[in-house]
């Protein structure tokens, strides 16, 4: 879908056949409390965002957090991806061979944090992978082919939420109970690094097709990244699409891009050095960016120069799901020897929210900064609740080598 057939189909296709609601589980109780007591969206918990030197583990294990990213409901994984039907194409236009092979997996520098540790020898074999992100124009092909409705186009529904919530919770006000999502909105200046909520806004109508809420359009943006898709939304892309999401192994050995232990897509050289590299917060996170790579928000997806497999923006503009439940300990099980293609954990577990399932996700955003969160390096894990979907986050599919 092009530009010109992509502003025919926003303006023709506002309202699409609603698919199932999604229904939190028991496990998600304390979440939902805590969601309800603060806006129902955000938490007040103080979490460590700043990203301070060092090597001992034991004060790593105090930023595990850093860069936290709020959660929509935690809820229970949406089924609705199941009943997407293969498109039947088996092309592998538009992507890049990966030649797989071994290489060390985990933290390369002091910004590191805990659940970067310990580095780690990985084997991965050959597969194909997105040389970008997913668009806006793909992701409205999928669209208007499947009448998928994204997570962030659902209304919670409370009779759903209530049933796994304590006799007597108060209903939140009906206002934040619509279909929206969460969208970043600059500061008026300084604010405390550890409270998301001060630039995170629950924006009703916000989704992939409106990104800054109701009235505002991807027309005239085909070639940016989607974004406000959750897991459930990539899977049920990738379903479509007959590819899947790459396990966080295959993503970082594809985003080292064949160089050695480096600390980004491009090499060591840091990232507000030089001629701009990816797509990033430049300048005094989250009220002023200096706009040196030319973009405050969102870039086209072939922006910057690609890595050494031809991989675009594998550094910075929007987080990218992967396939692996999140484990902060999870590098830990690897002692000894090779892994070979590592899925990831068996089962999440996250120390900051113990009652949230969570998915992992890789290379930073638009809003990465160094004296936050340096999502732009390799090793960098981040985690969120697979129903979350927000302005910073989106996804590239992979392929296995037939």
């Amino acid at each position: 879908m092009n530009e010109e057939t992509l502003n025919v189909y926003m303006n023709k296709n506002q309202n699409a056949e609603k698919i199932n609601r999604r229904i939190p589980n028991k496990a998600a109780m304390k979440r939902y409390r805590v969601l309800i007591a603060s806006l129902f969206f955000f938490n007040g918990a103080i979490i460590s965002c700043n990203n301070q030197p060092g090597s001992d583990l034991a004060k790593k294990e105090d930023s595990i957090s850093c860069m936290q990213t709020p959660s929509r409901f935690a809820a229970a994984g949406d089924t609705s991806s199941r009943s997407i039907v293969y498109n039947g194409d088996s092309s592998t236009t538009g992507m890049v061979y990966i030649p797989g092979g071994r290489f060390m997996m985990g933290a390369d520098n002091k910004q590191a944090v805990a659940d970067e540790y310990p580095k780690h020898s990985v084997k991965v074999d050959p597969f194909w992978m997105d040389a970008t992100e997913v668009t806006n124009a793909q992701f409205a092909n999928f669209i208007k082919a499947t009448g998928y409705v994204t997570t962030a186009e659902k209304a919670p529904d409370w009779e759903e939420i209530k049933k796994n919530l304590p006799a007597g919770t108060a209903k939140p006000h009906d206002s934040m109970l619509v279909a929206a999502s969460l969208v970043f909105t600059p500061t008026d200046g300084p604010v405390d690094l550890n409270n998301y909520a001060t630039w995170w806004r629950w924006q009703k109508g916000a989704s992939w097709k409106e990104p800054e809420g109701t009235g505002s359009s991807i027309q005239g943006k085909a070639n940016l990244p989607v974004v406000h898709v959750s897991w459930d939304d990539a899977q049920a892309y990738c379903n479509w699409a007959g590819k899947r999401l790459p396990t966080e192994s295959e993503w970082e050995f594809a985003a080292r891009g064949g160089l050695d232990e480096n600390i980004y897509p491009w090499g060591n050289e840091p990232v507000n050095v030089g001629n701009a590299k990816t797509n990033s917060w430049e300048g005094s996170f989250p009220y002023h960016n200096e706009l040196k790579d030319g973009y405050f928000k969102l870039a086209p997806v072939r922006s910057f120069k690609s890595n050494g497999y031809g991989l675009y923006n594998m550094a910075g503009n929007v987080w990218e799901w992967c396939s692996d439940w999140y484990d902060a300990a999870y590098y830990k099980t690897f002692q000894t020897g090779t892994a070979l293609n590592p899925k990831g954990p068996d089962k999440s577990f996250d120390p900051d929210e113990p009652y949230v399932q969570k998915r992992s996700l890789r290379g930073g955003s638009f809003l990465c900064n160094d004296s936050y969160c340096s999502g732009y390096r390799v090793s960098r894990r981040m985690k969120s609740s697979p129903d979350t979907g927000l302005e910073h986050t989106g996804f590239r599919c992979v392929k296995d080598i037939q």
